[in-house]
């Protein structure tokens, strides 16, 4: 996939709309029941980062990102401010957030996740793009260093550890993230609403699968 490994400016993004969307068929039975099932193993994000009134240099830096990208040719990170970190907003980030894996003895790879709860049901997200230096591990409690005992291979969000943990301990994982997007249009429409003031009514972005 044709990837970029740079964000979009995060003063842009903040205040947009989106968020997750999911697929569901729905077939409905000739006695009224249902039948839901989903083709998608994991959602999808969609968002929208209109900036409404802003700076003419706010719009330039808009264009040139645009025009960097080549519109939908190349995908980039994105920071969704109302979901990058593996805790809750008001706390903070820690080595025992997100129980990541459980080792088996021989494994030293694993995939970072963040896993969203609600009841009894789960839905484990995986993290492919984490931000450079926020990345934390732990086994059963005891801190990890990067460099030193693990290495994060921030393009896809695996973490290698320098030795593979003993087997049915738990390893844990903190970290901020970004969602990997494209622009999901060839065409960008601006205005200029006064002397230093522009207006970008619709710019749409679209996760896209790694």
């Amino acid at each position: 996939m044709s990837f970029h490994e740079v964000r979009f400016p995060a003063s842009l993004s903040f205040g947009s709309l989106g968020g997750p969307e999911r697929r569901t068929d729905i077939v409905t039975l000739a006695n009224g029941f249902e039948e839901r099932n989903t083709p998608w193993a994991h959602s999808r994000r969609r968002y929208d980062a209109g900036l409404g009134l802003r700076s003419l240099d706010d719009v330039e830096r808009l264009i040139a990102f645009f025009e960097a990208r080549q519109a939908q040719m190349y995908a980039f990170r994105w920071k969704d401010w109302a979901d990058f970190r593996s805790c809750l907003p008001s706390a903070t980030l820690s080595p025992d957030d997100q129980v990541i894996a459980r080792a088996d003895g021989v494994t030293r790879q694993f995939q970072l996740i963040k896993t969203y709860r609600s009841g009894e049901q789960a839905y484990a997200r995986p993290i492919a793009k984490p931000v450079l230096g926020t990345v934390t591990l732990g086994i059963e409690g005891t801190r990890l260093y990067e460099g030193v005992d693990f290495e994060v291979d921030l393009t896809t969000g695996r973490v290698s550890l320098t030795e593979a943990p003993t087997a049915g301990l738990e390893i844990t994982a903190g970290f901020e993230f970004d969602v990997p997007v494209r622009f999901d249009t060839d065409r960008i429409a601006t205005s200029v609403a006064s002397f230093q003031a522009g207006e970008v009514p619709r710019v749409p972005v679209l996760e896209v699968r790694l």
